[in-house]
């Protein structure tokens, strides 16, 4: 058998026994029976997949190698003991799809309709990952549900922090390759630091307050219909739930029963009716400002620093190291949100900032030359 055949068959059993471990162990992390009881469906399945592999390695005459989880699976799992299941579900989502799409291709996955389950994992995680615990039973923080908010977070934070990295280390490298001095380097990159900072704190501060105020706004509106009209409001509930599966006089007792309990009506018809949490107005947009301009400002800072202490051309190098060393660090980080493995997510991560430095340079190098 060719080698790349051989390659892709134990490719192919060791990612189905990764996931088969990472749902076994969110089966006993959930402490939400039903969904425990899912992860479990997920893992026999997946050990069925990798069984399907096993025999295929068998007759190509090669034995079985002993399993040892990924550290990407064995990372996953830490998260979610420490944040929640609902933490890693986007990136097992992505995953899933991921195998889907590599296995359309194989025309023996294919046959025995691997990636149709694989697409079919892939849906059951997506409505995983907006569940929301049934009235009465724990709440989101009890039961960790929270962690895909976290997820968001983390996310969005990691882009924060490129953002400040790659500006500021291509902002650098175009001056250096200019031929700037030490100092005009510095006073470039601090300048570069808080001027990007700045226009990001502002950016996401303009982007709440117009957020919070148009969806007041609706929601004031909203809440006049309720009351001007709350009989005309009450049959637009209704049928909002029929939509959605109750027949005619189940919704008709729900909607009376809600609008027997104000002010919870109102919240219920703008939720349902504007898709908008109210509760989630109370989002503060000076703290989501400052925390864009940390972010923005540590991962600006990391291509900055060398040069604070080494002359200009060790400090170019330090400064050159210490970003490719950063921008490997957040693609990592990105890998558990892509379903990308974590060496091909931050060697992506460091070629497309080392592209975008060089760009940057080789201008500064072409202007330099011209404007001297």
């Amino acid at each position: 058998m060719e080698s790349n055949e051989l390659k892709r068959l134990l490719r192919n059993w060791k990612a189905e026994r990764d996931s088969a471990a990472l749902y076994q162990a969110l089966a006993v992390i959930e402490r939400n029976g039903s969904l425990s009881s899912v992860f479990n469906k997920l893992a026999a399945s997946e050990r069925e997949h990798s069984t399907f592999w096993e025999e295929r390695l068998r007759l190509a005459g090669h034995p079985i190698p002993q399993f040892r989880p990924s550290l990407r699976t064995r990372m996953l799992t830490q998260l979610a003991r420490q944040f929640g299941v609902a933490f890693v579900v986007p990136s097992i989502t992505s995953r899933e799809l991921s195998d889907r799409d590599q296995y359309s291709e194989q025309d023996d996955a294919r046959a025995a309709g691997l990636a149709k389950e694989e697409r079919g994992h892939a849906a059951v995680m997506r409505t995983i990952g907006s569940y929301a615990p049934p009235a009465g039973e724990a709440t989101a923080e009890d039961t960790g549900w929270g962690g895909s908010n976290l997820a968001n977070n983390l996310r969005a934070a990691v882009l924060g922090a490129n953002d400040g990295l790659v500006s500021n280390f291509c902002l650098l490298m175009g001056v250096a390759g200019g031929g700037g001095q030490r100092s005009a380097i510095l006073l470039t990159g601090v300048a570069g630091l808080f001027a990007g900072a700045c226009a990001m704190a502002l950016g996401e501060w303009l982007s709440v307050t117009n957020t919070r105020e148009m969806a007041a706004r609706q929601i004031d509106r909203q809440i006049e219909n309720v009351h001007a009209t709350a009989a005309l409001e009450g049959k637009e509930l209704a049928l909002i739930y029929q939509a959605k599966g109750m027949t005619e006089d189940d919704a008709r007792r729900a909607v009376d029963k809600i609008l027997a309990e104000e002010p919870a009506a109102a919240d219920m018809l703008v939720h349902e009716a504007l898709r908008i949490e109210p509760a989630h107005l109370g989002a503060n947009p000076v703290s989501a400002a400052s925390v864009s301009f940390v972010l923005f400002a540590l991962g600006a800072t990391m291509p900055l620093l060398p040069f604070f202490v080494l002359a200009s051309r060790s400090g170019m190098i330090g400064s050159i190291t210490a970003s490719l060393v950063g921008l490997f660090t957040l693609g990592v980080i990105t890998s558990f949100f892509n379903g990308r493995s974590t060496a091909f997510s931050g060697v992506r991560q460091v070629v497309i900032g080392a592209a975008a430095a060089l760009i940057t340079f080789c201008i500064g190098r072409i202007f330099g030359a011209v404007v001297s």
